[in-house]
């Protein structure tokens, strides 16, 4: 690699969450949504797409915009945002483009078509091209077309999508009517669709399409039935399809929202078997940690898994502002066991980088991969407004802002033997931090100042964990070592 590269990968001012990766060429390529700093609802910027070589994914390069919404003939002030995409290689040579309008909110989201556009380029610019369609040029709205994920499997195009309502399936509409009410106003469907079983619109599904990329070859239907038992990880949203060796391994955003999980089969279109998590974005279950021992502010998370070089990668995304409006991309090398198993990672500082990052010179805090005062909450669609530490920017300058009490900021993995460790911190909060164990007094500061201890807990692959214990609040900017 040219230079180190961190969580998240992309520049910081940067915020490409549902993050697709795949490699065109010798170059990889993130098709993502689009969020703004500090923006008040999902996705509300026009695509643009970062690339880098495989062989040196600390490089990567803004392409540009690659498509406005502006450019669907459907864009309104209603509908005017665009989410999750996804870009498949058609067996024409061309590459396109399926993605979903919508609107504030997730309004207007789940009722419309699956909008498709080429390019003859990985890099666009992209060109409208129509929607999924039947034979007869109506609009393919069977179920609820939302989260397209396009797969070429060997020259036939499989179209991949769906959602399912959060909650005990169906139980909680039978005895709710204003949820029933909503839901359907949502979704665009009757009750009877809702209800329909087994085949209700509930649940990820697939169609095939003909060459042309827009016309419905084989009659969508469900790859995993609504009522699946998955223990608790059932499929919410976030549909990507990757086939591994002779399997198909589905991968999803469960109904706990936060975190990817995968199912594998034999079949492109049925029996899927739960395998199980690959990465939460609040690292819960992973070492066992509970849903209320998460590791930061949790949320939405979309994304998937990819080889690049012989290495294994899952690419998801983190929150921050304390909303799910501002998510940007991170990655963690994974590894697919000889019995076709993933393990599940821990999320860390260091993610595509060649190994540990180096314990010298100075490094931005909003890289920590853990920041907690050990009762974060779990957020979707909402900003929250009372105080917790979060991920935060003011201008250019982006730090970890509402540090007060007790909270955890930690940081994986470095290597090396540095003399000292240390933070930039300003704020009127007063009190200690301890750095790897070794305390500091923490005293208000209007500028940004240094503070820093004798390095403990060094060496091959360690963690910097500070512990915070502050009246009032700070600030933190940086992390460095001397």
């Amino acid at each position: 690699m040219k230079k180190q590269v961190y969580n998240p990968f992309l520049p910081l001012d940067e915020y490409i969450p549902d993050g697709e990766p795949h490699i065109f060429g010798d170059r990889v390529y993130l098709y993502g949504s689009h969020d703004f700093e500090g923006g008040h609802t999902f996705c509300m910027g026009d695509y643009t797409v970062y690339s880098a070589p495989v062989d040196d994914l600390s490089d990567w390069r803004l392409e540009g915009v690659i498509y406005s919404a502006k450019q669907d003939p459907d864009y309104s002030e209603k509908r005017s945002y665009m989410y999750a995409p996804d870009v498949v290689r058609g067996n024409d040579g061309k590459y396109y483009l399926y993605y979903c309008l919508s609107g504030e909110y997730g309004f207007g989201g789940y009722n419309g078509p699956v909008s498709v556009a080429v390019c003859d380029t990985p890099a666009g610019k992209f060109e409208y091209l129509g929607f999924v369609r039947y034979p007869d040029g109506t609009p393919m709205k069977k179920y609820v077309c939302f989260d397209p994920c396009a797969f070429n499997d060997n020259g036939v195009i499989r179209l991949y999508y769906g959602t399912q309502f959060m909650g005990e399936n169906n139980d909680i509409l039978a005895s709710d009517k204003e949820k029933l009410a909503e839901v359907m106003k949502r979704f665009n469907k009757t009750a009877e669709e809702i209800f329909a079983t087994p085949d209700n619109v509930n649940g990820a599904c697939m169609a095939v399409l003909e060459d042309d990329m827009l016309t419905v070859k084989e009659e969508p239907r469900h790859i995993i039935p609504y009522d699946a038992d998955f223990g608790g990880h059932e499929f919410f949203e976030a549909s990507s399809m990757r086939k591994v060796g002779d399997k198909y391994y589905f991968i999803f955003s469960s109904q706990k929202n936060h975190e990817l999980c995968y199912a594998v089969s034999d079949h492109p279109d049925r029996d899927f078997i739960y395998g199980g998590t690959i990465v939460s974005n609040g690292d819960v279950g992973f070492e066992g940690a509970a849903d209320d021992k998460r590791m930061n502010m949790t949320g939405t998370t979309h994304g998937s898994i990819i080889e690049i070089n012989g290495q294994w990668y899952v690419f998801y995304h983190r929150l921050t502002h304390k909303s799910d409006y501002s998510r940007q991309a991170c990655a963690e090398k994974i590894s697919i066991a000889a019995d076709g198993s993933i393990k599940q990672v821990g999320i860390t500082s260091c993610g595509l980088n060649d190994g540990a990052l180096k314990a010298c010179g100075r490094y931005p805090a909003v890289i920590a991969c853990h920041i907690t005062n050990f009762n974060m909450p779990h957020g979707s669609n909402k900003i929250f407004t009372d105080s917790f530490p979060n991920v935060n920017n003011r201008g250019d300058e982006r730090f970890i802002a509402e540090i007060s009490g007790k909270t955890a900021v930690n940081f994986k993995y470095f290597r090396g033997n540095p003399v000292r460790i240390g933070i930039s911190y300003r704020g009127g909060g007063s009190g200690k931090v301890s750095i790897n164990g070794v305390e500091c007094a923490v005293s208000p500061a209007e500028n940004w100042t240094d503070i820093s201890v004798l390095a403990n807990k060094c060496g091959e692959d360690f963690a910097v964990e500070l512990l915070f214990e502050i009246d009032g609040e700070i600030e933190m900017k940086e992390l460095f070592f001397e």
